[in-house]
């Protein structure tokens, strides 16, 4: 049965303290890129200016959580129509401002509303989409317990070492990452070292623009 112990519950509480601080700072250096990035994305597409997307939060071996992400949107109206698929490299689905806004990562930051709603965290595994869950966990052997008793993130230990998934085996190779952060939660100190340099290296790979 999973359980909550102290330690877990003092670094919890580290993590909601980092996450909504860090996203009131995180929308307050958005807004003023907000009117360009909206002008961009609706003056050279059809769409919404915010893509929504139903995806799988915080999970005990007992439940699972589904929340709504959202996005600035990178892909043309009714990409999926065809159904769902994973973003390739080349996707010709990806607009010319998502493709710049996939590369500086600024596609993720609407989701600092989700990390303030309680949904998501700033720094955790990658939120997975339902469609794809039931397979990945068929063929990804400890899958689903990656998310047990940890928040999805904006950006993580997988996130900033591989980058956006392709296929299954991108997911699968992430899986690894994803446990490693978990095991970072030892102890307090590990856990804050371990958010600080991954929280680095997303900065740094935002200004560097090594997105895909």
């Amino acid at each position: 049965m999973y359980t909550l112990t102290k330690k877990n519950a003092a670094i919890s509480i580290g993590k909601r303290f980092f996450d909504i601080s860090g996203s009131i700072i995180g929308i307050a250096l958005l807004l003023p890129l907000l009117p360009i990035i909206s002008i961009a994305i609706l003056a050279t597409s059809k769409g919404p200016l915010f893509y929504r997307q139903l995806r799988v939060g915080k999970s005990t071996p007992n439940e699972m959580a589904l929340f709504e992400i959202i996005k600035f949107r990178t892909m043309y109206q009714d990409a999926e129509a065809k159904g769902a698929s994973w973003a390739t490299q080349h996707d010709p689905r990806i607009t010319p401002v998502g493709r710049i806004l996939r590369k500086t990562r600024l596609d993720e930051l609407p989701q600092l509303i989700n990390v303030l709603k309680g949904e998501m965290s700033l720094i955790g595994p990658r939120p997975e989409r339902p469609i794809f869950y039931k397979t990945l966990e068929d063929q990804i052997p400890f899958f689903a317990d990656r998310t047990y008793g940890v928040l999805p993130g904006i950006t993580g230990l997988a996130q900033v070492n591989q980058g956006y998934d392709t296929c299954i085996d991108d997911v699968r190779s992430k899986v690894g990452f994803d446990h490693s952060y978990a095991l970072s939660h030892s102890s307090f100190l590990s856990w804050l070292s371990t958010d600080f340099h991954i929280t680095v290296r997303t900065l740094w790979i935002m200004v560097d623009g090594r997105g895909q």
